[in-house]
């Protein structure tokens, strides 16, 4: 089994003993090194190459979401996972428009948080499933301030149906069942949808369905 490579940045040196720990605890998880803020996190994800980097959104000196933007020019190999106590649906949407791999809760299980790094090795976005809803609710608040500047790519009535789908946090599997396709004919639709939209991952084609006002109107 490979080992999964994780570097901490957290400003809480209590919060990554802990972290620490439990991962360590877990087969085929090793904590190669830690930082107490965003720069310092940035110097030592160049130095060690981790697989994984778990970084906290408000620290101190360099924020996470400014070492997330200087980490996907650094390191842009690596998967970055939030791991935060903010629930704000600004600061969800700013971290994967940043690039962040995912989204997740510090008040999350143990078995959550290592199912969702093995995740994201394999190219997949997670997130806390309150973080999901929150994603789904900023489509019910009108955006009057974003005149339509950037200009929205034509998707393919199918392609539309299934980054809504997308968005509603549902799975392959899941839309292959629902539109009466199947899965691999979904994955390709998948990925020519982010081709197109000139994204990497599920998670920002939600955004974007949210953004462009893709995604039908709530009672």
């Amino acid at each position: 089994m490979n080992i999964i490579r994780i570097l901490l940045v957290d400003d809480h040196s209590l919060f990554r003993n802990g972290i620490k720990s439990l991962l360590e605890s877990q087969q085929g998880f090793e904590v190669v090194g830690e930082a107490s803020d965003g720069l310092e996190g940035v110097k030592r994800a160049k130095q060690l190459k981790p697989d994984v980097i778990l970084l906290d959104l408000h620290m101190p000196e360099t924020s996470g979401l400014e070492a997330l933007q200087m980490l996907a020019e650094e390191v842009p190999e690596t998967a970055v996972l939030m791991l935060t106590v903010s629930e704000d649906a600004q600061d969800l949407m700013q971290a994967l428009r940043s690039g962040a791999r995912g989204y997740l809760l510090k008040n999350i299980e143990i078995d959550f948080l290592v199912d969702s790094i093995r995740k994201a090795i394999n190219g997949e976005t997670v997130m806390s499933p309150q973080m999901s809803a929150a994603l789904i609710e900023a489509v019910r608040k009108p955006i009057v301030e974003q005149k339509p500047e950037k200009k929205t790519i034509k998707l393919t009535p199918r392609e539309s149906e299934i980054i809504i789908m997308l968005a509603q946090g549902e799975s392959n599997k899941s839309i292959a069942r629902i539109l009466d396709l199947a899965e691999s004919t979904v994955k390709i639709h998948v990925q020519g949808i982010l081709r197109k939209l000139k994204i990497s991952s599920r998670v920002q084609a939600a955004v974007y369905a949210v953004e462009h006002g893709l995604m039908p109107k709530q009672d």
